[in-house]
């Protein structure tokens, strides 16, 4: 949307909605460029973890505006996947979290079991570097050696 261009009557509406609410003291609800510019995304991304069903915003007048329930789903996804996790999991880790947090308990062996093993295929990888590193070392000084006596030696004419 331009700087001055006119804002259409849902975006309006919607953040009237919003800005009605903090009136009453809370701030319960979030515009969609709130809560991109809070955490560094675009509309684009977040658009996108909707349609992926990672997050249910409310529609005012068409306008999505999110609750503090989207907003901290929202900081466990980003936080989720600076760590590698595919939204498949994401979602999953999310959904076990129920309506009203009955499966609080359920998430974390989730988590619990899901770090587990990624720890223990991290150690493995970190294994095969440190395999990888020793060998590598062993045939740089190998070849530096060899580099230093042939430059030691005198050349042959022949």
């Amino acid at each position: 949307m331009a700087k001055n261009a006119p804002v259409p009557d849902a975006l309006t509406d919607a953040q009237a909605f919003v800005d009605s609410h903090r009136d009453e003291g809370t701030t319960e609800l979030f515009g969609i460029t709130e809560l991109c510019r809070e955490f560094g995304i675009t509309l684009r991304a977040l658009r996108f973890y909707e349609d992926k069903g990672l997050l249910a915003p409310r529609r005012v007048n068409g306008a999505r505006v999110y609750t503090r329930r989207d907003r901290a789903r929202l900081a466990l996804i980003l936080r989720a996947k600076a760590i590698g996790s595919p939204l498949s999991e994401i979602k999953t880790y999310l959904d076990l979290y129920g309506d009203h947090g009955e499966g609080r308990a359920q998430q974390l062996q989730y988590v619990i079991t899901r770090t587990d093993n990624e720890i223990t295929e991290l150690e493995k990888k970190r294994a095969q570097i440190d395999a990888t590193l020793a060998e590598l070392r062993v045939i740089n000084g190998s070849c530096r050696g060899l580099l230093a006596e042939r430059q030691r030696k005198p050349k042959s004419k022949t």
